[in-house]
Order: C-alpha cells, then structure tokens, then sequence
C-alpha cells in the first residue's frame, strides 16, 4: 500500500485508526475531530495509563486490549506496551509528521496553559510546576524534544510489517485541515453533514 498524502482518497471508510506523532504534535486533538465525523469511540491512552499522581495502572495493558478488541475506536499510538498490539488491531495510521518546531510551540504553550491554570488532566492529575523543566529528564518538552525522531522510523518499521495498512501522512496543520475536509468526509460509507 502507497504512503498516502493529504489528498488521496481512503480505500474504505476506517473503523479502527491510530493517530501517530512526536508528543505535542497534535494527535489527540486529531483523534478528537475524527471521533464524531467518523461516528467512532475515542479512547484517550493517557487517561488508561496514568492512575493518580501519575502512577502508571497496572491494568494499562489489559485495559488497551478490551477496548481495542471493540470493532470500532480512534485513539493515539504511543506507550511501548502497546504499540503492536494498537498496530495489529487498526485499519488505519494517520502520521502527523510535523517539523520539531512547530511541535515544540504547541507543547511548550500547552505545556505553561495547563501549569497557570492547574487544568486536571487524566485521573486528577496536573502538570508539575514549570521549573520542573529544568530538573526532571522525563518533563513533557524535554521528552518532546528528545523523542520528536522516533515516530518516522516507527512508521517505515509498521508498514514493513503490516504492508496492508493504510498510512496517510500529513505534514502540516494547512493538510490536516485538507485530509479532514475532502478524504475523511468523501471515504466510502462516511455520512455526509
């Protein structure tokens, strides 16, 4: 199957997508919109992973296996634990490849917007103090930064396996908008609005 762009029609209306892409590049807004356009269950990953004070749970694993056994979802492929397992089970990736800058403007804004506000994230978690960027290696924009690389090796070592699969790649937020407009809402089956 040919690596897809912005403007190339799906083959069938998906049921089981992954949202690929370096941390803060937008994947789960993206799995956001798609979830009522394509009438598909959206499973939020973070909020199966971190428990309280952002302990992992241990049922992570167990739990991405029962929902993912579902015929149909939209959810983000990251947590190593699971990534074969999400790879296996979808009928589409979609790639957020976006340039390290644009990504590290979206997670540093985010990043500060839910530290002022103290927004609750998964399980009543919030994000740590902003000085924690200087002291903790893990810090979502250092992790941002040094992982933005990862994703397109992943994605060649995907279609290797699973030649089958269909991979759009979009390479920035003007593609985004156009896959969204014209071959999301034109797949075979995908009501019109």
């Amino acid at each position: 199957m040919p690596l897809l762009g912005p403007d190339d029609p799906l083959p069938r209306r998906p049921r089981r997508i992954l949202v690929a892409g370096a941390s803060g590049s937008g994947k789960t807004t993206l799995a956001a919109g798609l979830a009522p356009l394509l009438d598909l269950p959206r499973i939020e990953l973070d909020a199966l992973f971190h428990g309280p004070a952002w302990t992992p749970r241990p049922s992570f694993v167990e739990d991405v296996r029962r929902v993912t056994a579902a015929p149909a979802w939209v959810t983000e492929w990251q947590y190593g634990q699971v990534r074969d397992l999400l790879a296996d089970r979808a009928d589409l990736l979609v790639w957020l490849d976006l340039g390290r800058v644009l990504v590290m403007r979206q997670v540093v804004t985010r990043t500060v917007r839910r530290s002022w506000r103290r927004e609750q994230l998964w399980n009543g978690n919030v994000e740590p103090p902003l000085r924690t960027l200087l002291t903790d290696p893990e810090h979502i924009v250092r992790w941002a930064w040094s992982t933005h690389g990862h994703t397109g090796p992943r994605v060649a070592a995907l279609r290797s396996r699973r030649p089958d699969l269909p991979v759009v790649r979009l390479r920035s937020r003007s593609e985004v908008a156009r896959w969204l407009a014209g071959p999301v809402r034109q797949a075979p089956g995908v009501p019109p609005t």
